[in-house]
């Protein structure tokens, strides 16, 4: 048993393989998941490629895939590592998946989905009624996931200003 306040690198790997198997019961490629997890449990402000490679224990090949996806997906960045040639990569913060949000992703899954209606007539057959149920959905979960990154953000920064969670 680890004395609490202090990490437990074992603990850590196992962190990273089960939260790596949970984002990919999501959708999110395995690597990537991976990829993510080593990034998050990081002290360091950020890794090089050959960094999480070995942390990982796997090929420079995998870790560069995968941080291109991550990166084209917002949910990591890179930056220039000082004097240096090589690149850091961060897990995003969590402005950026909230500006994701804002920037109305599930609005064009809707807009998409809508797409589908008129291409089979309209809402009245099986087919555009089931389209429309999504598209509606989607319309539905873009305004909730709207409202709850403005809760979020303000949440984060009474955190940082000291103030208690409302």
């Amino acid at each position: 048993m680890q004395p609490a306040g202090q990490r437990d690198e074992e603990a850590v790997r196992r962190f990273i393989e089960h939260f790596a198997l949970t984002f990919s019961d999501m959708g999110v490629p395995r690597m990537p998941s991976r990829v993510l997890a080593a990034l998050m449990v990081a002290e360091e402000p950020g890794l090089t490629a050959a960094q999480i490679s070995e942390r990982l224990g796997v090929s420079p090949a995998a870790v560069s895939g995968a941080v291109r996806y991550l990166i084209h997906v917002g949910m990591a960045v890179r930056e220039p590592a000082p004097g240096s040639r090589r690149d850091l990569y961060k897990a995003a913060e969590s402005t950026t998946y909230t500006s994701m949000i804002r920037s109305g992703i599930y609005t064009r899954f809707a807009d998409v989905v809508h797409e589908g209606v008129l291409a089979v007539g309209d809402e009245a057959s099986p087919a555009g009624a089931r389209l429309a149920g999504l598209r509606d959905f989607f319309l539905f979960v873009q305004a909730e996931m709207s409202a709850a990154a403005e809760r979020w953000e303000k949440m984060r920064a009474d955190r940082q200003e000291g103030r208690p969670p409302v």
